[in-house]
C-alpha cells in the first residue's frame, strides 16, 4: 500500500497481515481523488473515515493537507495501526475504536467529507443504514460529500441525496450530497 499524492507521495505503508481488511486499491484511490480534486480544496477539509480499516484513505487526505481527520473502526488492531502510522507521519488523525453506528448516533460535529468503506459482505440494508444515519444525525456539512465504497452487487441508486456513482473494477463509489429541495 502506498500514498499516491501530496506531501508523502510514494511512501509505502505496510499494515500487519492479520488485520480484517480489504484496502481500497491504489487505482481506485487515484480515481477517487481525481474526482475530489474537482470539488474541494483539500487544505480546508475536515474528514471522517468510517470503517477505516488500515486508514489508507485518511493518509491520502492527510498527505494533501486535510486536518483534522477522524478514523472510526471496530477492530482494535486497525485502530492501533492507524494511531502508529499517524504518529510516524505526524498526521492530524484521531483513531477511535467504536461500533460505527454507535459513533454516528452519539457524535456531534460535521465534516466536509465522510468516506465509508463497510465490509462488502454486509447486507444491502446495512449499506443503506450507513447513508441514512449520516444524514439523520447531520454529520455532513451543508457543502460536504459522503462517499460510500461498495461492491457492484449493492444497489444504492434509490437513496435520497445520491449525486453520482463511479465504478472501478469490482468497486463502486457512490457520492452523496445534501442538496436543497426546490419547490416547483
Amino acid at each position: 500500500m502506498r500514498i499516491i499524492s501530496g506531501k508523502y507521495k510514494g511512501r509505502r505503508i505496510s499494515p500487519p497481515k492479520n488485520l480484517p481488511v480489504r484496502p481500497t486499491t491504489d487505482m481506485s484511490k487515484e480515481a477517487l481523488f481525481n474526482v475530489l480534486n474537482n470539488h474541494f480544496n483539500f487544505s480546508e477539509l475536515k474528514v471522517l473515515e468510517l470503517f477505516a480499516g488500515t486508514g489508507s484513505i485518511s493518509y491520502e487526505f492527510a498527505s494533501r493537507g486535510c486536518s483534522p481527520i477522524i478514523c472510526v473502526d471496530g477492530d482494535q488492531g486497525c485502530v492501533g495501526f492507524i494511531k502508529k502510522t499517524a504518529a510516524e507521519f505526524e498526521f492530524d488523525i484521531t483513531a477511535i475504536k467504536s461500533d460505527v453506528f454507535k459513533f454516528m448516533e452519539k457524535h456531534k460535529g460535521t465534516y466536509d467529507i465522510i468516506f465509508a468503506d463497510p465490509p462488502y459482505n454486509l447486507d444491502q440494508k446495512t449499506f443503506e443504514k450507513v447513508v441514512t444515519e449520516i444524514f439523520k444525525n447531520e454529520l455532513l456539512d451543508a457543502e460536504g460529500m459522503l462517499i460510500l465504497e461498495h461492491s457492484k452487487h449493492t444497489k444504492l441508486e434509490h437513496l435520497k441525496h445520491l449525486s453520482f456513482q463511479k465504478s472501478y473494477g469490482g468497486s463502486i463509489f457512490s457520492f452523496f450530497e445534501l442538496k436543497e429541495e426546490t419547490a416547483d
